[in-house]
């Protein structure tokens, strides 16, 4: 059995990490961009030189982006509706509009927080001692 490397997990708090994330900054220091462009996480944090490469962030940041939205906009719609009955273009234009904004601006938001969460738990080679599998 090999023998695991002693280190103290709150060494990454991840509320703290969470926060850093959701401003697309670096989950280690909270100076440098996390990501390059809209949605290419950076090889390293420019400011600390951590290493972020390791990120396995895949759909989750899609995933989020989708539950969050639907969640926020299905039951406004259906008030929207019931409330004040807009011609079904109007809700077309206002609800598409609406979805295409918030789903743009929350997915390099989510792509943060997977990959400061991935940071902080030491997920997917963030972690010293950590053997890759081929």
């Amino acid at each position: 059995m090999q023998d695991q490397p002693d280190f103290d997990q709150d060494d990454r708090p991840i509320g703290r990490a969470i926060a850093r994330g959701l401003m697309c900054r670096c989950p280690a220091c909270g100076r440098g961009r996390m990501l390059e462009g809209y949605l290419r996480v950076a090889p390293a944090c420019p400011a600390c030189g951590e290493d972020l490469s390791p990120q396995r962030a895949d759909d989750g940041p899609a995933y989020l982006t989708i539950l969050i939205v639907g969640h926020l906009l299905a039951p406004l719609l259906l008030w929207v509706f019931v409330a004040f009955r807009p011609s079904p273009l109007q809700m077309i234009a206002v609800f598409a509009t609406g979805s295409v904004a918030l789903s743009l601006a929350l997915l390099p938001r989510m792509k943060g927080l997977i990959v400061a969460i991935q940071w902080s738990r030491r997920m997917h080679g963030f972690g010293p001692g950590e053997v890759a599998h081929d």
